[in-house]
Order: structure tokens, then C-alpha cells, then sequence
């Protein structure tokens, strides 16, 4: 018998998961992208994508715009491009040692997703969760349509690695996603376009 889940998440889907993005996915707006899944189940997926920064928007213009002083040190990072639903909303991928009950999505073991000012506010503390990073924005799929596109070949699966999501640099991150399944961009260039 397997040990009992460290985590609350639902292990039978994608939820945790990192989805790459071959060079074969057909949009634009995903072309590169790396995206860690925070929820699917039958109905729906959703996640984040990690390493696609808005051009000339940083942590400290966005809480300064937002008013939101918690009286720490912003990080001086990037404001993520997370994805084309819901642009205007922030949400904010963190360690769970920052979690609220109500609002805090359990993505893994060790991260949540919470959609709510108060986790701003937190990473604006001078007690801030240990990890975390802002994007505007989410990607979704409706019933059916993630499965679609994986059995398309339009993205591949990676197991989270929790030091490509935030510490490695966006530029790098398509690439060291695929170095986690052994694969280089070369060899994914060979096989596009043959299913």
C-alpha cells in the first residue's frame, strides 16, 4: 500500500503538473510557454503560466499603483503574463507557508495559488511567503479540451520542479522544463509536425 499524500490535491489529474509547450502548439500566445497546473479535474483545467514576464511592468510599479504597503521590501521581479483568461486579475503562486483556508488553492505539497489582496499585502511584509511570483492572468480549458490538445501533441508533461517555477530566469525556464524529460529544443524541431 502507497503511503498517504503529503498534499490535498488530486493526484489522478494534471493539477502540480508542469505542461510544456511544443513548438507545434499553433498559438502564439503559448508559443514557449511553461505552465504549472493549479486545478483540472473533468470539467476544467486551469494554470499559470510561469515564465512569461509583461513587458515593463515590475513588483514595486504594480503595488505602488495598487497602493498595497505592507510594510516590507517588494522584490524588484517581473509581473508574469499568466495567461489570456482574466487578464486583469492578479494571482499569485506562493509556498504554503503563506495560506489562507478560504481563499488558497493547494496546488502541491509545497504551493497554493491565492487570487485575493491579502497574499499582496503578505509579499509586501516583512514576513513574505518564502516563494512566490504575481501573473495577470490564467489559462483555462473546458471539459475535454486539455486532454485534446495533450493527445495532439501540443504540450508535454513534466513532474513540478519547484526551483524552474522560481528561481530560474523566464528566459530559461522552456528550456530547463525540457531538460527535465531529457529532451532539447533541437530534437522537439525534428519531431514537429510528425505525430
Amino acid at each position: 500500500m502507497a503511503p498517504a499524500s503529503t498534499t490535498d490535491v488530486d493526484e489522478t489529474f494534471l493539477g502540480g503538473k508542469l505542461l510544456i509547450a511544443t513548438p507545434g502548439i499553433g498559438d502564439p500566445r503559448f508559443d514557449r510557454a511553461v505552465i504549472l497546473i493549479c486545478d483540472h479535474s473533468p470539467e476544467h483545467a486551469m494554470g499559470i503560466i510561469v515564465n512569461k514576464p509583461v513587458e515593463g511592468l515590475r513588483l514595486p510599479e504594480l503595488f505602488g499603483q495598487l497602493e498595497i504597503d505592507g510594510g516590507g521590501p517588494v522584490p524588484d521581479r517581473a509581473v508574469l503574463v499568466g495567461g489570456p483568461v482574466e487578464p486583469e486579475r492578479g494571482f499569485v503562486l506562493h509556498t504554503r507557508d503563506y495560506e489562507r483556508d478560504s481563499t488558497t488553492l493547494p496546488v502541491s505539497a509545497h504551493i497554493g495559488l491565492t487570487a485575493t489582496q491579502d497574499v499582496l499585502e503578505a509579499m509586501a511584509s516583512a514576513t513574505p511567503p518564502q516563494r512566490s511570483l504575481l501573473a495577470l492572468g490564467y489559462a483555462g480549458w473546458g471539459a475535454g479540451q486539455l486532454d485534446s490538445e495533450l493527445a495532439a501533441n501540443a504540450w508535454l508533461v513534466a513532474e513540478l520542479d519547484e526551483a524552474l517555477v522560481f528561481e530560474t530566469d523566464d528566459a530559461d525556464k522552456w528550456t530547463c522544463a525540457l531538460d527535465l524529460l531529457g529532451v532539447t529544443p533541437e530534437h522537439l524541431s525534428a519531431l514537429s509536425g510528425h505525430a
